[in-house]
Parts: structure tokens; sequence; C-alpha cells
């Protein structure tokens, strides 16, 4: 893994959605280094806001073109933060995500998450934060689109 620490640190910000729980779902991240802003969106026909919210740091983590960046996530998801800041992923990992939900996700974000420096600062939802406010609002504009999928195979 290279080291190269005169690279700019990354901010990702990230929001995930669903209409029912389980039901259509979506995510929202938002990718800014220097200058450079790139946002990102999707989504599911079924699925739980957890799986969306963890899915956005997935997406936004897997985004980054280096090996071992400096990137601050800012979620308003304690489940993701405190997963991780918590210790909580390390002992899943260990005890095989017994009676865990969302292990496919879990061990996808580890592949990506060890790749880099990562740290996160957990906002609180819908206080106006600017980057969290828009991420919510890619992550319900795709929860909408799922839902019109959804309603169109029923």
């Amino acid at each position: 893994m290279e080291n190269d620490l005169s690279r700019p640190v990354i901010h990702l910000f990230t929001d995930g959605s669903s209409s029912g729980n389980p039901g259509p779902g979506g995510w929202g991240a938002i990718l800014k280094c220097g200058n450079l802003c790139k946002e990102l969106s999707g989504g599911e026909v079924m699925t739980t806001n957890n799986r969306m919210e963890l899915m956005a740091v997935i997406a936004g983590l897997e985004a980054i073109k280096w090996e071992n960046a400096s990137v601050v996530v800012t979620s308003d998801s304690k489940y993701v933060v405190d997963a991780v800041t918590r210790g909580w992923l390390d002992t899943w990992l260990r005890t095989g995500f017994k009676g865990k939900k969302n292990p496919d996700l879990w061990m996808r974000f580890n592949d990506i998450y060890r790749r880099h420096r990562v740290s996160f600062h957990w906002v609180k939802g819908h206080a106006g934060h600017p980057e969290n406010e828009k991420c919510d609002e890619l992550a319900v504009t795709q929860t909408k689109r799922y839902l019109e999928i959804k309603n169109k195979t029923e």
C-alpha cells in the first residue's frame, strides 16, 4: 500500500433512505477533494435504511482512485459510525457476524475500509448540514425511483 501523505484529505458525505423498512431505498454520497466534487447515488427495490446508509459509505470509498487515502466520512447514521468507532465491526468479524444483519455489506465495507485511513464524524440528520442535506436529497430521489420501479412490477 502506498503511503503518500502529501495527498489531500478526501471528505465523504453520505446518507441513506428507504420507504418502508424493508422497502424501496436509495443512498447518496458526495466526495470532496480540494476543488473537486463528485456526487454518487443508487438504490434497490427491496432494502432497509441501514443497508442504504452503509451502501453510501461503501460506494464512496470504492470510488476513491488511490490506495491509502486519508478519508473523513461524515454520516448521520449511528449504525455505521458506531459500528466502526466503537469497535463493533471488529467483534462482528471475529464472531462471523453471528446474529448480525447485513454481513455481506459489512464484509464489503471492511475490504475497502482497510485500504484507506478513514475517520468518522457523526452529524445529526435533517439539521441543516449542507452536504448531509444534499446526500439526503440524492437518497430520497433514488428511493422514489425504486418505489416507481417496484410499483410497475406489482
